[in-house]
């Protein structure tokens, strides 16, 4: 996509075409769709529906503060740790194997999870919740690859997938706050059961197995030292995001993932057939679009957590009711992904990733209005810009980074993709958490009648702040929960002012894209040195780049929530 052909790759034109595999009958196309949107749909619940039933599991379950930490982030951080090592397995000893141990996975994990009689099983569960998605997630994008060799087709299959993807990160805070209602916490993982047990013998029976052509034997030494690199890196962001920063085990978490990440580096350098392909970060198509990701993921990831605690403790919304107020901004997802295509088309990657990042500058500048006053036409109005900005960031941004890829290595590429979006999303929370803490602690100031103690918990954040106003009561307790309100928008306001520089930072490294859709590349001979292009991808949403061709067709690419 670039129009530049690194040293010693032909043109496309002096490549003898492969033979595409055979395509998938009408009916059984869309069929397979469907299975692989179901898989989507519940890893991406699932990744958000704890969120609002962490208080069920606290009041039944009575987790420590560290227990707690680690039953919402145990699913993320092992799912974002195991995506290199499942997704470069897959192609190597087929992917639709991986998706049916994916699926299996998932199924015994809700039923842990569902039934958990105490924390540490809990974790257990949601550690292998975390497992069967990471499964999940890159071999059904390289499945969707392969049963839709058509751009024009897979335009539109990629555009159904979007679109759930989309709903699957709206539906889930609301998707818990509704079974809430009516039953126990479990409940939020149960659903998943009665799913897989039709995804996986219909799988099994439908779904065709494919593998990567060429990517060489498997390197678990490699694998391995990605996952437990990532597991510790990310490990040390969240802790930063949560105030951890200056303590031995962040640190410590910090120099292992640091030093493990170097070490699978090197490793991929010296070998022949390589897990990832380095270089590939050198080329401005590539390397650009993945700086433009993160950057698009940091400037909004820690947003959303804080828009949420805004709607439920600012605004005293219920969950339900927060779901509700940020489904314009799945919607608008919705839309740009739909119309990915034809914008790419239109526009090109440089001008549509840069036109995106605008767009979400704009959402941030109009989402300022909010306050301790319920302003919904503000909220709703922003949602839908900051929606349709993101969406079309992201997707000009893969499509771009994708192309440069072969097709043979999708796995991998998937999940290179999800991998940095979840590093992505690690920094956003620790510099934007941190950057809230820091403005809300000292806001709060003093209030008269509030002893040394309760000030000290009601810094800590806005949600012990209310819940020791509710104990103190009277004017006293209403003027501490006012307080802590006031000095919680003041916070927000400041995290929305940083998120506006680090879009508009990206809008202008948008500017090395390329500017046109020129021709792609072809996939390297099968036993090339190279290892490929398994160094871009999608998950969770995102959608891993075409097959071998020409740019003539188009092609939309990820769609993903924060």
């Amino acid at each position: 996509m670039s129009g530049t052909t690194p040293p010693g790759t032909a043109w496309a034109k002096d490549v003898p075409p492969r033979p595409r595999p055979p395509a998938a009958g009408e009916k059984s196309r869309w069929t397979i769709l469907v299975v692989l949107c179901v898989s989507l749909l519940l890893v991406a619940i699932d990744a958000t529906v704890l969120h609002v039933a962490v208080p069920a599991v606290t009041a039944d379950l009575r987790p420590g503060p560290v227990e707690l930490l680690w039953i919402v982030d145990a699913y993320p951080l092992v799912c974002a740790s195991l995506l290199i090592l499942f997704g470069t397995l897959g192609d190597r000893i087929g992917r639709r194997k991986v998706l049916l141990i994916g699926y299996a996975t998932f199924g015994v994990a809700s039923a842990l999870a569902a039934y958990a009689a105490s924390p540490h099983l809990l974790i257990l569960g949601r550690a292998l919740l975390g497992a069967g998605g990471a499964m999940i997630m890159p071999a059904t994008l390289s499945i969707l690859r392969q049963v839709f060799p058509d751009r024009r087709e897979r335009a539109l299959a990629v555009g159904i997938w979007s679109a759930v993807a989309a709903v699957g990160a709206a539906i889930g805070p609301l998707f818990g706050g509704a079974l809430l209602e009516h039953f126990w916490w479990g409940s939020v993982f149960l659903i998943n059961i009665p799913l897989m047990m039709i995804c996986l013998p219909v799988g099994r029976w439908l779904l065709p197995e494919s593998h990567g052509d060429g990517a060489g034997p498997w390197d678990l030494l490699g694998a391995l030292l990605a996952a437990v690199g990532l597991l510790s890196l990310i490990l040390a962001l969240k802790r930063c995001g949560s105030g951890e920063l200056f303590t031995p085990v962040t640190f410590l978490a910090a120099v292992v993932g640091v030093g493990l990440l170097v070490a699978f580096a090197r490793r991929q350098r010296a070998r022949r057939y390589p897990l990832i392909d380095l270089s590939a970060f050198s080329r401005p198509a590539f390397g650009t679009s993945v700086g433009c990701i993160v950057l698009t993921v940091l400037a909004l990831v820690g947003l959303a957590l804080i828009a949420a605690q805004y709607l439920q403790l600012v605004l005293e919304l219920s969950p339900l009711q927060t779901g509700l107020r940020l489904l314009p901004l799945s919607i608008a997802a919705i839309a740009a992904g739909l119309l990915g295509s034809r914008m790419l088309h239109l526009l090109g990657p440089r001008a549509m990733v840069a036109l995106g990042f605008v767009l979400t500058a704009l959402a941030v500048v109009c989402l300022m209005g909010m306050g301790v006053q319920d302003r919904p036409l503000v909220l709703a109005g922003g949602f839908v810009l900051l929606g349709f900005g993101l969406e079309t960031t992201l997707f000009g941004a893969y499509e771009s980074m994708l192309n440069d890829a072969p097709a043979e290595e999708a796995g991998a590429a998937a999940a290179v993709g999800e991998t940095a979006y979840q590093f992505g999303a690690g920094m956003g929370i620790a510099l934007l958490g941190s950057l809230m803490n820091a403005v809300y602690g000292p806001g709060i100031g003093g209030v008269a009648g509030v002893g040394t103690e309760d000030s000290e918990a009601s810094a800590r954040s806005l949600g012990e702040a209310l819940a020791v106003a509710d104990r103190i009561g009277g004017e006293t307790g209403a003027a501490l929960a006012a307080s802590a309100r006031e000095a919680f928008v003041a916070g927000m306001h400041m995290t929305l002012v940083v998120s506006v520089l680090l879009l508009l930072a990206g809008a202008v490294a948008a500017l090395r894209l390329p500017r046109g859709l020129g021709p792609r590349l072809p996939p390297a001979p099968a036993g090339a040195g190279t290892g490929g292009g398994s160094t871009s991808g999608a998950a969770a949403g995102r959608v891993p780049g075409p097959a071998a061709g020409g740019l003539g067709d188009s092609s939309p690419e990820p769609v993903r929530q924060p």
